[in-house]
């Protein structure tokens, strides 16, 4: 009789503990028990994809387990964010995003998801876009390739990571800014985009500082702007668009970790408070700093919100310069 009624004892308790453990809140305790997967929704090698590796790098240490970067390009990162928007919400599949996917391709194409999908987590840096040009093209600043672009019309070509990208729709915008008309070459990435300037495939592009400012040291690219109002410190001597005359050219570039909907309230606390985290460590900035850009955060709120305008901004570049997916 003891036997039996220990045993029937036994049971029951192990059956409240698989309840137990099957509970939102059981599994938020057991998160993450394997690797996280961070997608980059642009080519390996560009800014999106350095400041992702950073960020799985410290995230990964604080949270003791593996957080793997999968870069996933194509389509102007609607690819990869759509991937990310598919995947189970259990907080395995993260994203390290642009405002492309999310303020810009929805301006031009029906994207393969739908933005009320998207559980926005926190803003990680912000980079300041600069416009370049190869070391052999003759223009040397802005004034001088608006001067070179408006004698040639048509016949000056910039490079860009793709339809709809940060640097095509900045580019477009001092296109229409300076009256200017120069012809769209894009690449698969921010990668490529640098490197058709580099190659002389092209002659200007308008990229994050990020990825040329290893170029721009070693002499094989000019810089003739930073697009915005503030001077870049780690290029103090280049003038800003505004001090040029051209203050409507302002394209920073936000970098921020989105999920997929639906992600559990605990899960998402404790990634999102790991990325903070990082991204105010003095190590995530210093590197950042050194690299171009400026560490920050936000609440998911101030994140939605800041795409909100961005797309605003995007829209009207495309409405006004006729912009289609080439």
């Amino acid at each position: 009789m003891l036997k039996t009624r220990r045993a029937t004892c036994l049971a029951a308790a192990a059956a409240a503990t698989c309840l137990l453990l099957g509970t939102p809140a059981a599994q938020a305790q057991a998160w993450p028990a394997k690797t996280i997967r961070l997608v980059v929704p642009y080519s390996a090698g560009g800014p999106t994809d350095a400041v992702a590796r950073m960020v799985a790098r410290q995230v990964g240490t604080a949270l003791g387990q593996t957080v793997v970067v999968d870069n996933k390009a194509g389509a102007g990162g609607t690819i990869g964010v759509a991937d990310v928007l598919r995947s189970p919400a259990d907080g395995y599949t993260f994203a390290l995003v642009a405002p492309g996917p999310l303020a810009g391709m929805p301006n031009l194409m029906k994207v393969p998801y739908s933005l009320g999908d998207v559980q926005y987590l926190t803003l990680v840096a912000r980079i300041p876009a600069v416009i370049i040009a190869g070391k052999d093209v003759g223009p040397a600043t802005l004034p001088e390739l608006v001067k070179a672009a408006k004698a040639a019309p048509g016949k000056l070509n910039y490079s860009s990571a793709g339809p709809g990208t940060t640097p095509h729709i900045g580019f477009e915008l001092l296109k229409q800014q300076a009256g200017i008309d120069v012809q769209h070459v894009p690449y698969k990435g921010a990668a490529p985009a640098v490197t058709a300037v580099l190659g002389g495939e092209v002659q200007f592009a308008m990229v994050d500082l990020l990825p040329v400012l290893p170029h721009v040291k070693a002499g094989t690219l000019k810089l003739l702007a930073v697009a915005g109002s503030q001077r870049a410190p780690q290029a103090p001597q280049v003038p800003t668009t505004q001090e040029l005359g051209l203050p409507g050219v302002k394209m920073d570039t936000l970098y921020g970790v989105i999920g997929p909907k639906g992600l559990p309230a605990e899960v998402q606390k404790k990634f999102r408070d790991a990325v903070v985290a990082a991204v105010n460590s003095p190590e995530f900035r210093s590197q950042l700093l050194e690299q171009g850009a400026v560490a920050l955060s936000s609440t998911p709120e101030e994140f939605r919100a800041q795409m909100q305008a961005e797309s605003d901004k995007w829209r009207e570049v495309v409405a006004k310069g006729h912009i289609t997916l080439e």
